[in-house]
């Protein structure tokens, strides 16, 4: 992407990021997107067509033994400026089975106006069933992130999906005192939309993470999604995992499940960093064994 900011002469100082922006120019910004395709070959499920743009790769990692196929998405930048953008789009054919997941957390840092873009649209055909497994996404104090999930089912399509925020970089005792969140699903089915949901928090957003009827100060938060034939069956299963999950401290466990409508579980955690993702990965081992017949265990990625 060529330099946009002011033009200097080669002999001459080059201008500091403060002139560049006060004459007028504007910071690169990163685009990176991609789309996958899997459909049914001889041997199983396999990438059919693959679409990447950088600063967004794709890694095909050797799946564990039992495991299918798995998709890691690699943000190279190493993280997201304000304005910087990610768009994912993956389609499972009919009756393929695949993993997509990232290797690390995803960083979201401090913006000086424009919000990061995040969008992911995820088709399933007819008896697909797909792991949406991202690990978590940081908010650094300031940052600004618009992010957007849509998902398309056919008959007998299953989805396991899973996201967290980090307010704030919660090992440094950072939290998020300002900055932008947007962050909105939509599921839709066969006979149209099963589930929607939105998140908005801008210019009191600080005030709100600490309000003890808002989000009670809580470091993280996480939603856990099963879509899938007769997921209403697993709601014990899934408040049983989420209540041996560890709480923070002084805390009780970080999470609790519902089931909205029939074919859809839906579980939320809020607290500690760390009791969350410990709670999130308890529902995720728990579901993807009974609801969807994988190994009782994480993806690798999450523990190497």
């Amino acid at each position: 992407m060529p330099y946009a900011g002011a033009m200097h002469s080669p002999s001459g100082p080059a201008p500091s990021p403060a002139d560049t922006l006060a004459s007028g120019g504007r910071h690169q910004r990163a685009a990176g997107a991609t789309r996958l395709e899997f459909a049914l070959g001889p041997r199983g499920t396999a990438l059919a067509r693959l679409y990447q743009q950088a600063p967004l790769r794709v890694l095909f990692p050797t799946p564990e033994p039992g495991e299918p196929p798995t998709a890691a998405l690699v943000n190279c930048a190493g993280g997201l400026a304000g304005g910087d953008s990610l768009a994912t789009e993956a389609l499972l054919g009919t009756g393929c089975t695949a993993i997509l997941t990232t290797p690390a957390a995803e960083k979201v840092y401090r913006s000086l106006g424009p919000p990061s873009q995040v969008s992911t649209r995820l088709h399933l055909q007819a008896g697909a069933t797909l792991e949406w497994l991202p690990q978590e996404t940081i908010l650094f104090d300031q940052a600004r992130l618009a992010r957007r999930m849509e998902v398309h089912l056919a008959t007998g399509a299953q989805l396991l999906a899973a996201e967290m925020l980090v307010f704030g970089r919660s090992a440094r005792g950072e939290t998020m005192r300002s900055g932008l969140l947007r962050d909105s699903w939509r599921l839709h089915g066969p006979a149209g939309l099963l589930w929607a949901d939105g998140l908005a928090l801008g210019d009191d957003l600080g005030a709100r993470l600490a309000a003890p009827l808002g989000f009670g100060g809580a470091q993280a938060m996480a939603t856990l999604l099963l879509a899938a034939p007769g997921a209403e069956a697993h709601l014990p299963l899934l408040r049983a995992a989420l209540e041996d999950a560890p709480g923070g401290e002084d805390r009780p466990p970080p999470g609790a499940a519902t089931s909205p409508r029939p074919g859809l579980l839906l579980a939320r955690c809020l607290g500690d960093a760390l009791a969350v993702r410990g709670a999130l990965a308890a529902g995720i081992v728990a579901l993807r064994h009974v609801a969807l017949g994988q190994p009782a265990r994480l993806p690798r990625l999450w523990t190497t």
